[in-house]
């Protein structure tokens, strides 16, 4: 006899609406559809998410820190006026983007970046993260970033393709899922890891060969996609109330702007 029908349970039955914005602080607006698309099969009933590429003149592509805070300046300017309607925010980039704590002083709804997010997933779901990474110095920024977010002792490190960010759409599609799936193979079967990152959010589509190629069927490794899992992170936080919290290093620089005489935000 079973003992599961005498333990207590809960069904949930929550049908308040979560509308999330995917801010994809590049030019590309394929990329956003990418991730859009493969949003599909898990996002819960009740939520909505929204694609946003931010518009000119933002690079085409997120390759460095210039790059980056190019791009959240092109990106704030168009996401502040349309916030309101949204209850949390992704940034779709793979990096410690500039964009996710600027967002985090100006609005109130919470902010998670897909590395963050990959990174937050990758420790609770294993003992050792890796990363796939495009080029050289994207592996040497994520891993400065990781650094930042306290994970170095979880990591084995990055893993790179030799391509670059829009290599990722443009090049034969079975080239690239082969550079991709032997980046991931490295990290597990030489480095040890078995959680892995997909380093960019142009690799959203990428995660099945990824997890073909390192066991994940049979739980050797996971591969952890930053679209999927931070949009289930930002709709936990909101279906509990968060917020960001304003009484520390994300309070709101409005007031400080308008007494310089700096409005135009």
């Amino acid at each position: 006899m079973s003992t599961s029908a005498s333990l207590p349970s809960v069904t949930g039955k929550s049908t308040r609406a979560i509308n999330i914005l995917l801010i994809n602080p590049n030019g590309t607006s394929s990329m956003t559809e990418a991730c859009l698309r493969s949003l599909e099969d898990t996002l819960p009933p009740h939520c909505t998410v929204t694609g946003f590429t931010t518009p000119h003149p933002t690079p085409s592509a997120i390759e460095g820190h210039l790059d980056g805070v190019l791009s959240a300046a092109a990106a704030i300017r168009a996401v502040v006026p349309i916030a309101s309607n949204y209850d949390a925010y992704l940034v779709a980039c793979f990096s410690a983007h500039p964009l996710i704590n600027a967002l985090r002083e100006e609005l109130s709804g919470p902010v998670i970046g897909i590395m963050e997010a990959s990174l937050y997933a990758a420790r609770m779901l294993g003992g050792r993260l890796g990363v796939v990474a495009t080029g050289a110095r994207s592996k040497i920024m994520h891993e400065d970033a990781i650094r930042y977010y306290g994970l170095d002792g979880f990591s084995v490190g990055c893993e790179t393709t030799g391509l670059g960010v829009l290599e990722l759409e443009r090049l034969p599609r079975d080239k690239v899922l082969g550079l991709v799936g032997e980046a991931a193979r490295r990290l597990v079967q030489d480095k040890g890891a078995d959680c892995i990152a997909l380093g960019c959010a142009g690799m959203t589509e990428m995660k099945i060969r990824c997890e073909e190629t390192v066991g994940a069927k049979d739980a050797v490794a996971q591969v952890i996609d930053g679209v999927g899992v931070g949009v289930q992170l930002l709709i936990a936080l909101v279906r509990e109330g968060h917020v960001t919290a304003k009484g520390g290093v994300f309070r709101s620089s409005q007031d400080g702007r308008k007494a310089r005489g700096q409005e135009w935000l």
